[in-house]
């Protein structure tokens, strides 16, 4: 049957504003983007040298890493949002290794029932060549192909994506985690559609709030640095950077570059804004899910006891 949630899971997502306030987890996500995001410039920068085996290992690496802190940062946000005390970082990492294979087996064995049902698909429409039953079966086809595949994206996207990591970062196993989602998906999609959008609108708002910030910051130092001061550095090669634009990104947009020391400073100092500024919403959707997460599994709780 379906799930009712109330008022308390609202406030719940609500409080996911928190999130910042988890200084390990948001040291943890920073390093991670950061690390990520120099581990992929360097894979830029071999692939612009023709070194493509290396272009490749450096972009594996910074996925893996990435990956890894993600799952790291999931770990000491699902302990805030169950009101436990935060577990050291170093613990949570070596947790998000034994945590990571758990979430890779849950999102192949999602895409493997999916890809299943594509070929299904795939092959029905192969057969509309038929002469014989062609038309009619595709005039069956095409409606039932549509709302499949939209139900699939539609549980991907709310389901599967937000509810698959913070399960396995409170403890579920695999099996667990699985029968989860297939009752969610089942009984109450659309409760969880609604949290979905609550978290949406949360982490949209904290987007808009820090691009203000990053905007309106970056203007008035770009007015200070360049007329007020007089460094010889084109303020739109701060803008770039506050962005995650590099010098070769502002040479074939055809922008003015300064290819100086202070150029490269302003650069580098943009960079690690849009690191911060890439890192809050972030933070605070992963703290959200958890709170999806937890909200909707009391729900199963109290329809059980019932």
């Amino acid at each position: 049957m379906a799930h009712k949630l109330s008022l308390h899971a609202l406030n719940r997502v609500l409080a996911s504003l928190d999130a910042p306030r988890n200084g390990q987890a948001l040291y943890a996500l920073l390093s991670a983007f950061c690390l990520a995001g120099l581990m992929l410039a360097s894979a830029e920068s071999a692939l612009a040298k023709g070194d493509s085996t290396w272009g490749v290992i450096w972009v594996a690496a910074g996925l893996v890493l990435a990956f890894l802190g993600v799952n790291t940062t999931g770990l000491l946000l699902m302990d805030q949002a169950r009101g436990r005390p935060v577990r050291d970082l170093v613990d949570a990492f070596y947790d998000s290794l034994r945590v990571a294979p758990r979430v890779l087996l849950c999102v192949a064995a999602v895409l493997s029932a999916g890809l299943l049902v594509l070929g299904v698909l795939l092959g029905l429409l192969w057969a509309v060549k038929l002469p014989w039953i062609g038309a009619p079966l595709f005039a069956v086809l095409v409606p039932i192909g549509v709302i499949l595949l939209g139900v699939i994206a539609f549980g991907i996207a709310l389901l599967v994506g937000p509810l698959t990591g913070p399960s396995l970062w409170a403890g579920q196993t695999v099996k667990s985690t699985l029968r989860l989602l297939w009752q969610q998906w089942r009984y109450g999609p659309l409760e969880a559609a609604g949290l979905m959008a609550a978290v949406f609108l949360v982490t949209g708002l904290v987007s808009a709030a820090v691009s203000f910030v990053v905007l309106s910051g970056g203007r008035v130092m770009a007015f200070l640095m360049v007329w007020a001061v007089g460094i010889d550095v084109p303020a739109q090669q701060l803008m770039a950077g506050l962005f995650g634009y590099g010098l070769r990104s502002l040479g074939a947009a055809g922008a003015p570059v300064a290819a100086t020391p202070l150029g490269m400073a302003a650069l580098v100092g943009g960079g690690v804004v849009f690191a911060v500024a890439l890192v809050l919403p972030t933070l605070v959707y992963l703290r959200a899910c958890c709170a999806v997460f937890l909200a909707l599994q009391d729900a199963v709780s109290e329809d059980a006891a019932l």
